[in-house]
């Protein structure tokens, strides 16, 4: 019994010391900006932006891409659940073959078996958060 009560504690003290290590991650995003592609083909400039990257057994995803005007987020079969948020310019969300617009403040929400895309429309940036 006192064997088992070791090995419970060492345990719970491997475990509790690997949260410990790195109980939070602050990244600035001028540190992790990359020039990039539309994603999935969708072309032109864009900036994107995947926070948190690098950290350990993190299941989310969290990203912000700026499409510069002519760029897209090429349409695509999503797998799960995803959002997109507005946070400035406007767009044209493609969604299982209908087109409709975005614009600063909008959240859609993408559910797995949604086809999607998302292109840049007007003269300034479209900036987005995705998170999945």
């Amino acid at each position: 019994m006192r064997k088992l009560l070791i090995v419970i504690f060492c345990l719970f003290s491997v475990s509790a010391f690997s949260q410990a290590k790195q109980p939070y991650i602050l990244e600035h995003e001028k540190d992790i900006a990359k020039n990039e592609p539309g994603p999935h083909n969708g072309g032109g400039e864009t900036v994107g932006y995947s926070f948190f990257a690098k950290a350990d057994s993190l299941k989310k995803t969290f990203r912000k891409r700026v499409l510069h005007p002519g760029a897209a987020v090429g349409y695509h079969l999503q797998e799960v659940d995803e959002v997109y948020y507005i946070v400035s310019g406007t767009g044209e969300m493609q969604m299982n073959g209908k087109a409709f617009p975005v614009k600063t403040g909008d959240a859609i929400l993408t559910r797995p078996g949604s086809s999607h895309g998302l292109k840049q429309t007007g003269k300034a940036d479209l900036v987005i958060i995705i998170t999945y």
